[in-house]
């Protein structure tokens, strides 16, 4: 049996810790930070961490969103049937796509994927809306999601034609 070089409690310098005699191993600025200070920051970064989510919640929840006002888009007979037209509504760095289904309907969306708001496009072949970042896929005729990670709608613009042309009422999110 081999026995422990330990030094017993008598040999000990009084103010080295019992741990630093366990691991003699040091480093330039360990004494600068305590277990109590390491903690004291812990405890204040989570803190901010914490105020900074509630207000962005807040600014989130108490801004308005733009839903638009009446727009004219495109004459009529320029969206061929089963086509699309691309738009910018309500604002100008909004992108839209208005679609003439094949029998003829007009239908009109925000080109802004729900799952991480990479653009859609049309695919007349599918009657689809495509998000090519992750094959997400929505119904043309409703915006509603039947594929991949989106989980909601796509927000719809409300249209109508008036005198040959089509015109953007407002935005139904």
């Amino acid at each position: 049996m081999s026995t422990s070089p330990q030094p017993g409690p008598d040999e000990q310098d009084a103010g080295t810790p019992v741990w630093l005699n366990d691991f003699p191993h040091t480093a330039a600025g360990e004494e600068a930070v305590t277990r109590r200070a390491f903690t004291r920051y812990l405890v204040a970064g989570s803190g901010v961490f914490a105020a900074a989510t509630v207000g962005a919640a807040a600014w989130t929840s108490l801004r308005d969103l733009d839903d638009g006002t009446p727009q004219a888009i495109v004459e009529l007979d320029q969206v061929p049937e089963n086509g699309a037209h691309l738009f910018r509504y309500p604002g100008p760095h909004d992108p839209a796509v208005l679609i003439r289904l094949p029998e003829g309907e007009l239908v009109a969306y925000s080109q802004k994927c729900t799952h991480l708001g990479c653009v859609v496009f049309y695919e007349p072949d599918e009657t689809e809306l495509v998000c090519p970042c992750h094959e997400g896929i929505f119904d043309a005729a409703t915006g509603a999601a039947i594929a991949g990670p989106p989980e909601r709608a796509l927000p719809t613009i409300e249209v109508e034609v008036r005198d040959g042309t089509v015109w953007a009422i407002g935005v139904t999110r």
